[in-house]
């Protein structure tokens, strides 16, 4: 089984703001896929389906994104995961709008959501996709986070969500990460 993590807040006031990019990409992906992330286990919503003979599972952590390690990491020992078997999709202000950066390991960065996750997890040694929004140059980071995609980012933002789709769909396929950092960085 593989596990599909998206990072975001919770609630109408942050839906489609920078830092919800994770929920964005896993939204995207089960409007695909035909998922409905219906039920709530862990502090999360959760789907599931199978692709090619794979379960998959679709996360949206319900802790807010500064604690979604208390979400994640209960439902890897729950599920019984490998952390080979985990993706976790975020936003990443050091990379430019219509980019993503796939990682197997690596600091949080100075992102709290994955501080957590490392935090829960015991380890920073997992599959990530960072999805580019681009720095403030004269807003807060705190305001600009939370802040919306400008009209000017949307068809950035959109091609970074198709790309991190696609990335999903093959590493659900068996295809390995490093390969897939190699084709997608």
């Amino acid at each position: 089984m593989k596990m599909i993590v998206g990072l975001g807040n919770v609630g109408p006031q942050y839906k489609e703001t920078r830092h919800n990019t994770g929920f964005m990409v896993v939204d995207e992906f089960a409007d695909k896929h035909g998922v409905e992330l219906s039920t709530q286990k862990m502090e999360a919503k959760i789907g599931s389906t199978n692709i090619n003979g794979e379960k998959v599972m679709l996360v949206e952590p319900l802790t807010f994104m500064n604690e979604s390690g208390r979400s994640v990491g209960p439902l890897m020992k729950f599920f019984k995961l490998d952390l080979s078997d985990l993706i976790v999709i975020y936003d990443d202000m050091d990379l430019p709008i219509g980019k993503i950066r796939l990682r197997n390991h690596g600091s949080a960065g100075g992102h709290n959501g994955i501080k957590s996750l490392i935090a829960h997890l015991g380890t920073d040694k997992f599959n990530r996709i960072k999805v580019g929004t681009d720095h403030p140059t004269k807003e807060s980071v705190v305001n600009y986070v939370l802040g919306h995609f400008t009209d000017d980012q949307k068809p950035g933002l959109n091609q970074a969500i198709d790309n991190s789709v696609s990335a999903l769909e093959e590493f659900i396929d068996g295809e390995e990460f490093n390969k897939l950092e190699n084709k997608y960085n």
